[in-house]
């Protein structure tokens, strides 16, 4: 199944106004950039793309908590997320000041869903204001994602 996603314009009120960098000191996402480099076959470029999608579907996970929306990211924005949780003291840090003091658990399932949850996802991060990275969210939006549905957790 694919989904195409919503083109956005400068003058619509889902037009992007978010920075990802904004939610990291300068020192993390240079690290974060580092070990996704060091760890993947990723260059800089993509290693800032990746990274900078993972934060976005993070905060605006954050931000979605509660409504039980079933949000998730495909395979390749799943990477820069779990770069971010695998500095474990950083993202205690990133939960407790954008979360209202929640951890944001990784509660992750074996079978991936076949739901539309991944463009409905990426639909969710222009809504909250962030650039979507289209190329980023189509690769797996037939594939969709193994994220729980209706959780509050990653």
């Amino acid at each position: 199944m694919t989904t195409v996603l919503e083109p956005l314009t400068s003058a619509s009120p889902l037009a992007p106004t978010r920075d990802p960098r904004d939610f990291v000191t300068p020192d993390q996402w240079e690290k974060l950039t580092g070990l996704l480099m060091r760890d993947y076959p990723f260059d800089s470029v993509m290693a800032q793309r990746v990274l900078g999608q993972g934060i976005a579907y993070l905060i605006t996970a954050m931000e979605c908590r509660g409504q039980g929306l079933g949000l998730g990211p495909g395979s390749i924005v799943d990477i820069g997320v779990h770069m971010m949780i695998l500095d474990t003291v950083a993202y205690a840090e990133f939960c407790q000041k954008y979360n209202g003091g929640h951890f944001l658990h990784h509660v992750p399932d074996v079978a991936m869903k076949v739901d539309g949850s991944v463009a409905r996802t990426a639909q969710q991060l222009a809504r909250h204001g962030f650039l979507v990275d289209e190329p980023l969210w189509d690769a797996d939006s037939s594939k969709c994602t193994p994220c729980r549905p209706g959780e509050d957790g990653h």
